[in-house]
């Protein structure tokens, strides 16, 4: 498949408004790829490269030679050029990666290099996210969405099921099976707005910590153990402890989901950046477990010797987990029914527990729902405490994608006590489309320097940010950074001497 046939669908999809036609466009797409050409298509349109990062900024394309005036890249000659790139090492490195991206962007038309630009840098976001790709793939092939839905939840990533879809056709589909071994998606949670809400939304239900961890999907086959993220990397290795605990279980065969943690001596989690570094730590695993040991909290299982339990409703898989695991090891839960007057209070007071020993909220589960693998459904809902700042921005970046041409990714900063203002951080999030618009022109007024990529503003415009709390950053000035910022609204009533300041945020996470 020629490259500039993805390019220009990447555009038209990010121009769309209607999900319909954003599926049509991808369908279409699908259609008349090549099934070996599908996993890259895929990855491409949702912004990833099968290389990983490839340390190619902006900086790297500000001097790219001109469009070529023909299209003749492939999809497949995209990749083995980004392979060759990044696998550029050693004396005169440098001087080879820029050669070689000049002859990848020289080889480009202009759409063609506008889209490069948008996958080495991170920044491809039209909303061809995997959830879209799988009904478009239903389409194309003429499939049921469901079952492809199932595929894919079992398989653990779209592109497999999809090139398989349009190599054998629908038929192949049945063939996609829970495997020890072989990670699944994991089951996602929809906010509410409080415990109360919750339950209003569902019937009986079990009210379950929110870790302050990390997410794990454990696998036992035999005496072999392996642990992969929520985003289905394996990490087994670093993990020694985990795979441990999983040994001294009943089944030889078995499939569990949970986080991982980092307590205390008081019981309570240590810091989640502290969590995430000793779970991210490839080196000296041993001296790094005896330094800041982990404990696995499990809250489901989907698999039992054989039996796959997926779609069980959720009361059963937790007597299945509770006669499996030992209580040290399983979530705190409370279950209650809604329809009962005591039910409320008793909710209320376990998410104010939850939060009193350091979790991040509650999870509201429906007790008959079965195990949605890859949804974020509406059987499991969560509650967090909600923070807000008063910050001041600082700059922003030019979009890409539907937000070409617009002020997007604000950079946050708060009052320094010496006066002044230290950057906490950036977001995109929570933006409208009404709101990028106006704020594009507004900081345009407040500009004082654009270097092609970020517009530096005087501090002046103060936008109330909602977060879920801190961590630890040295990339920071304050040493800290927002977890999960996201815009609220802006602040124009408030003057940037009414911010919050660092020492305000550090106060009201101590």
């Amino acid at each position: 498949m020629l490259f500039v046939r993805l390019a220009r669908v990447s555009r038209e999809v990010a121009a769309a408004s209607a999900r319909s036609r954003k599926t049509a466009l991808l369908a279409e797409l699908f259609a008349q790829a090549e099934p070996a050409d599908v996993p890259l298509v895929i990855a491409y349109l949702s912004g990833r490269l099968r290389q990983g990062r490839l340390g190619v900024g902006w900086s790297s394309l500000r001097d790219i030679p001109p469009p070529a005036a023909k299209a003749t890249l492939t999809v497949s000659g995209v990749d083995a050029a980004l392979s060759a790139l990044g696998a550029v090492g050693g004396p005169g490195s440098q001087a080879e990666r820029r050669r070689l991206l000049g002859e990848l962007t020289g080889a480009a038309t202009a759409e063609e290099q506008r889209f490069l630009r948008g996958l080495l840098t991170g920044e491809v976001r039209q909303g061809a996210l995997d959830a879209l790709a799988v009904e478009a793939l239903a389409q194309a092939a003429g499939a049921s969405a469901a079952e492809v839905r199932r595929a894919v939840m079992l398989t653990g990533a779209v592109a497999p099921v999809g090139r398989a879809l349009l190599a054998e056709g629908p038929g192949v589909l049945a063939s996609f099976r829970l495997t020890v071994g072989r990670p699944v998606q994991p089951m996602l949670a929809q906010s509410a707005g409080s415990v109360g809400e919750a339950l209003d939304r569902l019937g009986p239900c079990a009210v379950e910590e929110k870790l302050d961890g990390i997410r794990i999907q454990v696998h036992r086959d035999a005496d072999g153990v392996r642990v992969w993220t929520r985003t289905l990397d394996d990490i087994t290795e670093r993990l020694p402890e985990v795979a441990a605990a999983v040994r001294e279980m009943g089944a030889r065969r078995l499939v569990l989901d949970g986080e991982v943690l980092a307590l205390g001596e008081d019981g309570r989690p240590r810091p989640f950046q502290e969590t995430a570094g000793r779970v991210g730590s490839r080196l000296d695993v041993t001296g790094a477990a005896a330094g800041l040991p982990v404990s696995p909290v499990f809250f489901d299982v989907l698999a039992v010797d054989g039996e796959e339990l997926l779609g069980l409703p959720a009361r059963l898989r937790q007597e299945r987990l509770a006669a499996l695991v030992p209580e040290a090891l399983r979530v705190r839960r409370l279950v209650v029914d809604p329809a009962l007057p005591e039910a409320r209070a008793a909710a209320e007071s376990f998410w104010t527990e939850a939060l009193a020993r350091g979790q991040e909220g509650v999870v509201v589960k429906d007790l008959d729902a079965p195990y949605q693998a890859g949804r974020r459904g509406a059987a499991w809902l969560k509650v967090k405490p909600v923070h807000t700042l008063d910050l001041v921005v600082l700059a922003a970046e030019w979009g890409h994608g539907r937000r070409t041409g617009k002020l997007s990714n604000l950079h946050l900063g708060a009052r320094r006590a010496e006066g002044g203002f230290a950057m906490l951080g950036k977001t995109f999030k929570g933006l409208t489309d009404r709101m990028l618009e106006w704020q594009t022109g507004r900081l345009g007024e407040l500009a004082v320097s654009d270097d092609g990529h970020m517009v530096t503003v005087r501090p002046e415009l103060v936008v109330e940010i909602a977060y879920d709390g801190l961590q630890r950053s040295t990339r920071y000035p304050a040493g800290v950074t927002l977890r999960f910022a996201r815009v609220v609204r802006y602040r124009e009533d408030k003057s940037a001497s009414e911010a919050d300041t660092v020492d305000d945020v550090l106060a009201a996470h101590r």
